[in-house]
């Protein structure tokens, strides 16, 4: 019941559209001295209660990554596994949970990115997608290694990029650190580094088991 009520105060404030109610309100504050700030404020009922419902449904919205996660991964599992295959360990939660991928099979490692990709810079979500490419590429394992995404479109072509690998791992010193001691100068960008190795892992299109998970947006 609290989640509705701070879902309601947000969407109260949010109109029809966000992008024009901000455009407004920068518009009606423009000019404005502090006591005329604050009587805005209050017509656009701009308040500590407000901030609180929005914080409460962004700490909500954290939980509810972390839960399409792990049953995004639950429901695919009938759909991928061979019939005599058996898993090892599944690793559901969110951070360092002490494994090293998501999935583990007496067949198969794999990662999972369910990621609403947008088509943009996401450098920060190409980061997360290059490191479960590279652990998975790195495994020391005869077993297949399987990137499981929504849409393959995006990551391929991020994949195929010239976006620079120090870039890419510029926000991760201990695996820039390990990247470049194994690699040197071999690797400059990604695309080098992913046609070097592309054969290794399988890239799949979680959406042709599950198209219940896609977003309604570009794949």
């Amino acid at each position: 019941m609290e989640l509705e009520k701070a879902a309601k105060k947000v969407k109260s404030f949010e109109g029809n559209n966000l992008a024009g109610t901000l455009s407004d309100i920068e518009i009606r504050f423009r000019g404005a001295n502090r006591v005329r700030s604050e009587q805005l404020r209050k017509k656009f009922h701009l308040g500590s209660g407000f901030i609180s419902s929005a914080l409460e449904l962004k700490r909500a919205a954290a939980q509810i990554n972390v839960m399409i996660h792990a049953v995004g991964i639950l429901l695919a599992l009938p759909h991928i596994l061979d019939d005599d295959e058996h898993i090892e360990y599944l690793s559901l939660g969110a951070g360092n949970t002490g494994r090293q991928f998501d999935l583990e099979t007496d067949k198969r490692v794999a990662e999972f990115k369910f990621i609403n990709w947008q088509g943009g810079p996401e450098v920060i979500r190409q980061n997360s997608l290059f490191k479960d490419f590279y652990s998975l590429v790195e495994y020391d394992s005869p077993k297949m290694r399987c990137l499981y995404v929504l849409g393959k479109k995006i990551p391929l072509r991020f994949f195929s990029g010239n976006r620079t690998l120090k870039s890419v791992l510029s926000r991760n010193n201990k695996l820039e650190r390990e990247f470049f001691a194994k690699y040197g100068d071999k690797f400059k960008v990604v695309c080098e580094y992913y046609a070097f190795h592309k054969d290794k892992v399988q890239i799949i299109d979680v959406l042709n088991i599950l198209p219940e998970m896609s977003y309604g947006e570009k794949t």
